[in-house]
């Protein structure tokens, strides 16, 4: 088997980004920085390093341009209030009894409709301490159950994370998200019984100084709110149900510009898309460095190492789609980085060995949720600020996030055995 580097190189490429990356270099020039140096430790030489690079950055721009367009729909459903609507009325029907599982449902929800996780934290954050004050619950519980169902809306979402691994196996996008629909429900499940217990044994609880984060604004009806996600997930359906293909390009667009229409802005139309492109043109360009890394570390000997310990260790290659998830969505700090670095290097070998694509792309994606918010990445500092929490308490709350990550892998799994 022919390779341009070697797997030392590419893991030494990696190791450079990932410590660039806690540095707090750019994420993007971390990640090109170590794909340059990795490349030409690895022996690939300058020139054939370079292409490697640009070849494996092209290979990231479909997913780049649907990305893109998805800052529409993004856009239209948190400047139109649409995003804190359906999360307010989500809320109020399952009433302050059920407030861990209604801020969990919220938050899944409005991830999984398109809305970055940790925008979707940061939108029901208000709303959440709002009523997380009202029940008496500790704050961190609250934060565990926007964040595990944020995690569950994830990998059932038209995000980046999602469109990378459909991308990378050439897979239908919906067919993923609709494959891991039973992960999604036990890792809300798991979250929300985390997040009960820790809401009521942690004694750190929520005081008025978040009660000022909630900002007074007229928000749309509920029917008007829902419609936009609801086209998207129509115009999504129709390949699966009746052969009808309509591109993520095109079905996220449109249910953002109605959106926009039906709520009643038109006249805020061009400021909310621009405000939309603002949301994802950091994660375009991560993904472009993602690109790069993934490029040298697919065109090297690592595939092909980590397929033969397996074998030596007798474990089951299909073993190999969660775990890479894992590492390297714990490696990146970023469940967007590590679903495309793991699905581009090891699409082939997985393939390869005989595990159906929709299915490796499902455990990859899942397993890349477990040890994403680690606190060399944004997603750490920024569903912490959403409730004013310290880093210290904040660490407190990954081994929770985990444990919600993994039960969503090991249904992945389970239902690939099956």
């Amino acid at each position: 088997m022919s390779y341009e580097f070697t797997t030392i190189g590419a893991l030494i490429g990696l190791a450079i980004a990932i410590f660039l990356i806690i540095k707090k270099v750019q994420p993007a020039y971390s990640l090109i920085l170590g794909a340059l140096i990795g490349g030409i430790i690895g022996g690939g030489g300058l020139v054939t390093t370079a292409n490697t690079m640009v070849t494996g950055a092209q290979g990231m721009m479909s997913s780049v341009l649907r990305i893109l367009t998805s800052g529409i729909l993004a856009g239209a459903l948190i400047k139109t209030g649409a995003a804190e609507k359906i999360a307010e009325t989500i809320v109020d029907k399952l009433g302050q009894k059920r407030s861990i599982a209604a801020i969990s449902i919220a938050t899944m929800i409005i991830c999984s409709v398109g809305v970055f996780i940790d925008i979707s934290v940061i939108t029901v954050a208000p709303i959440a301490l709002a009523i997380g004050k009202k029940a008496g619950l500790a704050k961190s519980g609250v934060l565990l159950a926007m964040i595990g169902g944020g995690k569950a809306g994830n990998i059932i979402s038209p995000n980046p994370n999602t469109l990378a691994a459909s991308e990378a196996f050439n897979i239908d996008l919906t067919a993923l998200m609709i494959k891991n629909i039973f992960p999604a429900v036990c890792a809300l499940i798991v979250t929300v019984i985390l997040a009960t217990l820790l809401a009521k044994k942690n004694k750190e609880m929520i005081d008025e100084k978040e009660m000022e984060l909630k900002e007074d604004k007229e928000l749309p009806g509920f029917l008007p709110a829902i419609c936009g996600p609801l086209i998207v997930i129509i115009l999504l359906a129709l390949r699966p149900l009746f052969e009808i293909s309509v591109d993520p390009l095109i079905a996220l667009p449109i249910g953002g510009v109605l959106s926009i229409l039906i709520t009643g802005n038109r006249k805020h139309l061009i400021a909310y898309t621009e405000f939309g492109l603002s949301k994802v043109i950091g994660v375009s360009v991560l993904l472009i460095g993602t690109g790069t890394i993934a490029g040298i570390i697919k065109a090297s000997a690592l595939q092909y190492d980590v397929t033969n310990l397996l074998e030596i260790m007798n474990m089951p290659a299909f073993v190999l789609a969660p775990l890479s998830g894992i590492l390297m969505a714990g490696a990146t700090a970023s469940t967007t980085a590590g679903a495309t670095i793991s699905s581009q290097t090891f699409s082939s070998a997985l393939l390869s060995a005989g595990v159906p694509a929709i299915s490796a792309a499902a455990m990859i994606h899942a397993g890349s949720t477990v040890i994403d918010s680690l606190p060399h990445g944004s997603f750490f500092h920024a569903t912490g600020g959403s409730v004013n929490m310290s880093i210290r308490e904040r660490m407190k709350l990954i081994p929770y996030e985990a444990c919600v990550g993994l039960a969503s892998t090991i249904a992945s799994v389970i239902i690939y055995l099956i």
